[in-house]
């Protein structure tokens, strides 16, 4: 996908985001609480940690903003179900370098990236104990 990403304008660029957006899971509303609130966002993103059967982790995520959802979906894309372990050995931040998010989109939309990469790795830390 950052190949394709890459030789994109920067409308189609945003385009395939809320693409991507739409292709997340959908999260219950009941699960949209202040607990799955991920501080220091612009927009509202929450965040919600399942384990599977065989001990991947699965999240369930959500923005009330459409090129949010996408930068989630892209975030998810380095560690959906994947063992604790492996998510804590990924570079999540390199996985998103070829995007180039910081200088294609606002600071306000990508303002809270690294916290959601934290919370992220702060569940895998728990679960790999």
């Amino acid at each position: 996908m950052a190949d394709e990403y890459e030789f994109l304008e920067a409308d189609d660029r945003y385009r395939l985001l809320i693409d991507l957006g739409r292709s997340l899971e959908p999260m219950p509303d009941a699960l949209k609480t202040d607990a799955t609130l991920v501080r220091g966002c612009s927009a509202s993103v929450w965040v919600y940690p399942t384990q599977t059967p065989d001990g991947a982790l699965h999240f369930l995520a959500d923005s009330n903003a459409a090129i949010t959802k996408g930068i989630i979906a892209l975030v998810l894309l380095t560690v959906q179900d994947k063992r604790p372990a492996d998510i804590l050995a990924t570079d999540i931040e390199a996985a998103l370098a070829p995007f180039d998010l910081k200088n294609q989109l606002s600071s306000n939309r990508t303002q809270g990236i690294p916290n959601m990469i934290a919370l992220i790795r702060e569940t895998a830390a728990r679960q790999a104990a």
